[in-house]
């Protein structure tokens, strides 16, 4: 799983949750500002001439469709009809004014609501005024500070001939073979065909673990130590017998804190053969038909994602002087909408690797909390970097948006058309369209900084 500090800080709609509001009736409000958070209370007070107004609009249609012992479909008198169904009148005028009076209220002093609002000490007596109070957060209001000409250093990023041949050497590894072993022990990095019965002796009774033709790579990352200690030396039509006692945090949780006796015999053993480095390398391994073509090729690959490395560092440090020189509270609401996607993608990481979320030995709770900090980074980033671009007046074309679909698309192997519709209806775009429009003010900001370059 990686965490970390996302640059730049794409996933994050902030316009997609803060709220959108119309004109609605006048209402009256008395507000509460919480200290160096975004956080705000305001009582609404909704005058009883609007409050009985509606109310007998409710009414009014109530008396049209009820049905009342001794009254004729829509001839009850409006009293009864109050009476009756007092309840349900009464919820249906909340219902209808309160939303809206809170909507007028937030946009008469022009605030601008992040996520839902909460409603609590609801007062609704007949002839008097409905009040209630708020909850809910706003943007933060805060002075964009300078944004251009901001001075960082860049560091070298030179291709050394070590690390054209660490490149080599895995494109070596990749071309690597497996041939028969015969009459020779298992070694390091061999591949063993085995077939195994595994049981527990402190319970006899329970049934035991048995495996037919399975493959155990020896010091491999997915195989358990003990297995391959035990089975090195051994050749092929021998049998070992060993204890192997998985520990308490093992990822499969079956198997946690048990000590399980194993009766494995080898099958068939496997041995990785690495080709030479010449020119039949070059031509199995790559469409160059000499080594010093692969090479110059490897070369020119490894300075092009330096090249990368080195703008991403320079964005980074960019980011943390804007970090450092703006300070403003962040709403809970887009710090906790950041941290969801942080975890949802570690979760799709493992997913990726085939690996069980479930089985994972992870104290999720805790692993939250350690992104806490992180994902409010990343917020204050993006509410500077969204200030930016309403600056300069940033926005991102429909050609510039199915781009970046196409990008997507290659990147998870799926149509882009396809990919389109799906983010169309999971109402994704607007996210989509909001990270590449914080990518484009942070590529403003790059243009306009200054780069001072270390001495090669």
């Amino acid at each position: 799983m990686k965490t970390g500090f996302s640059l730049p800080p794409c996933g994050l709609d902030i316009r997609s949750l803060v709220t959108h509001l119309s004109k609605f009736p006048q209402s009256l409000n008395r507000g509460r500002v919480e200290a160096g958070t975004c956080k705000r209370d305001m009582v609404i007070e909704i005058p009883v001439e609007v409050v009985e107004r509606e109310a007998e609009k409710i009414t009014a249609q109530y008396s049209r469709r009820a049905r009342l012992p001794g009254f004729r479909p829509g001839h009850a008198p409006a009293a009864l009809v109050r009476t009756r169904y007092r309840k349900d009148i009464r919820n249906e005028v909340v219902q209808s004014l309160l939303p809206k009076a809170f909507e007028n209220a937030v946009k008469e002093q022009k605030l601008s609501l992040v996520g839902e609002p909460s409603f609590e000490d609801l007062k609704f007596e007949d002839h008097q005024p409905l009040t209630c109070k708020a909850s809910f957060e706003i943007l933060p209001d805060f002075e964009l500070k300078e944004y251009k000409g901001l001075e960082v250093e860049e560091e070298p990023s030179n291709v050394t001939d070590a690390e054209v041949d660490e490149a080599l050497e895995k494109l070596r590894q990749r071309s690597a073979t497996l041939t028969v072993v015969e009459g020779e022990p298992a070694a390091e990095g061999d591949f063993l065909t085995v077939s195994y019965r595994g049981g527990n002796p402190a319970d006899p009774a329970a049934k035991p673990v048995e495996v037919k033709e399975a493959v155990v790579h020896i010091g491999g990352k997915g195989t358990v130590a003990a297995f391959s200690e035990n089975l090195k030396g051994v050749k092929v039509g021998e049998a070992r017998e060993f204890d192997v006692t998985y520990p308490e945090s093992y990822g499969e949780k079956a198997l946690a804190g048990k000590t399980l006796r194993y009766h494995v015999v080898v099958e068939g053993i496997k041995r990785r053969v690495l080709p030479p480095v010449d020119d039949e390398l070059a031509k199995t391994a790559s469409d160059f038909q000499t080594l010093d073509e692969l090479r110059r090729h490897l070369r020119e690959d490894l300075e092009k994602a330096g090249e990368l490395r080195a703008e991403m560092r320079i964005k980074e440090k960019l980011l943390a002087k804007l970090l450092e020189a703006h300070s403003f509270p962040v709403p809970d609401t887009l710090v906790e909408a950041q941290l969801q996607r942080k975890l949802e993608r570690a979760l799709a990481e493992l997913m990726a690797e085939g690996i069980d979320p479930r089985t994972v030995n992870v104290d999720w709770a805790k692993l939250r909390e350690e992104l806490r900090p992180e994902a409010d980074k990343e917020t204050r980033a993006a509410l500077i970097l969204e200030k930016v671009a309403e600056a300069e007046k940033i926005e991102v074309s429909e050609e510039e948006l199915d781009e970046t679909i196409r990008r997507r698309a290659e990147a998870s192997r799926e149509p882009a058309a396809q990919l389109k519709t799906r983010l169309t209806r999971d109402k994704s775009l607007d996210k989509l369209k909001s990270g590449r429009r914080n990518q484009k003010a942070l590529e403003f900001i790059h243009r306009n900084s200054k780069i001072i370059r270390k001495n090669q």
